[in-house]
């Protein structure tokens, strides 16, 4: 079996105690589906410094990351990838979050979270964020 793609993912964190979901764009794998906005950690990239890099580039926005989440591996069928979650604020005099990759992007209270079509590898995420918040 080939070796999980480590992937990074935000949860971001505002002073409202909500968090930010982004919606995929509908061409993509898992088209139209929400998430943690994140990405690929690059070949000798630390997942930290990936994940700053990949909200740069996806939402615009910087951020400090305050914690990190239990990592786990999801096999989506077609690949299977090793999910790296980190607990995020906006850095002070960070820009709002904007789309650039996403086609949408809001701010939910965790607790509307699973009323949220969210992609299969967030779900363990969300599970182990209101876990540590409970």
């Amino acid at each position: 079996m080939a070796k999980p793609i480590p992937v990074v993912c935000a949860v971001i964190e505002n002073d409202r105690g909500e968090v930010l979901i982004a919606q995929r764009p509908a061409h993509k794998h898992l088209g139209l589906k929400w998430e943690f906005a994140g990405g690929k950690v690059e070949p000798g990239e630390e997942p930290a410094a990936a994940l700053i890099r990949e909200i740069r580039e996806e939402l615009g926005c910087t951020i400090n990351i305050t914690h990190d989440l239990p990592s786990f591996t999801h096999d989506y069928g077609t690949v299977t990838i090793e999910m790296i979650p980190f607990v995020c604020a906006l850095a002070p005099g960070s820009p709002e979050p904007h789309p650039h990759e996403h086609i949408a992007v809001r701010w939910i209270a965790p607790a509307e979270l699973p009323g949220v079509d969210l992609a299969a590898a967030d779900w363990p995420v969300v599970t182990h964020y209101v876990t540590r918040k409970g």
